[in-house]
């Protein structure tokens, strides 16, 4: 996904934009990802390609139309690749697999765990602070900046906590870590890898469709 996203920065090509989305939605498909929540997340990033292709064809230089549809259907090639790998693994597994196979530093993955395992308890604690709230004969609104401060109040005393706990459970900052986590990755996936990123960067450096 890392390199064909990368090449899909410099590349100049629709056709190659629109392939990549459907390749996508194939495999996105293909693994019974919830089709509301497809529908959704696309909803949800159409004003941004509605934006980047109505901005392009007014502002732009040169070949304006093939520009618009360049940065208009690039959204969701991002999308769709973003979501192909967010939309069928959980956080917890591609946090791991991410540092396994990319060596990040275990105190950002598990930081990172920890605080995606508090959203609930933020979500909760959001609700509490509205009732309270209520309670007092005040109401906070979800764009005013107060609930926020406080939610945020709420989660740095629970960093401390936080830091506590991990430490209990035997996690040292900066010292080797036991893991029991596997993911094997097969040559046939490598190499498919590979192929991949190859086949695309002829394709969008070399053949350069439309």
């Amino acid at each position: 996904m890392l390199g064909i996203g990368l090449q899909l920065t410099f590349s100049q090509s629709v056709i190659l934009n629109i392939v990549v989305c459907i390749c996508g939605l194939s495999y996105l498909i293909y693994c019974r990802v919830s089709f509301r929540l497809l529908l959704l997340t696309f909803l949800i990033a159409f004003p941004l390609a509605l934006g980047s292709w109505w901005s392009f064809l007014v502002f732009g230089t040169g070949d304006r139309w093939h520009n618009a549809w360049i940065y208009g259907t690039r959204v969701y090639a991002y999308l769709t690749l973003g979501t192909a790998v967010t939309l069928t693994v959980s956080v917890k597994e591609l946090l791991l697999s991410l540092s396994l196979h990319l060596k990040l530093s275990a105190t950002f993955v598990y930081g990172l765990l920890a605080s995606f395992n508090l959203l609930e308890r933020i979500r909760l604690q959001f609700k509490r602070i509205q009732y309270s709230a209520r309670m007092r004969g005040k109401n906070y609104y979800p764009w005013q900046p107060s609930l926020y401060l406080r939610v945020i109040i709420v989660a740095l005393n629970w960093s401390g906590d936080l830091a506590e706990a991990m430490t209990s459970q035997g996690f040292s900052e900066g010292y080797p870590r036991s893991t029991t986590f596997t993911d094997r990755l097969p040559r046939w996936q490598w190499g498919l890898c590979f192929f991949l990123i190859i086949s695309f960067f002829g394709a969008a450096f070399i053949l350069r469709p439309w």
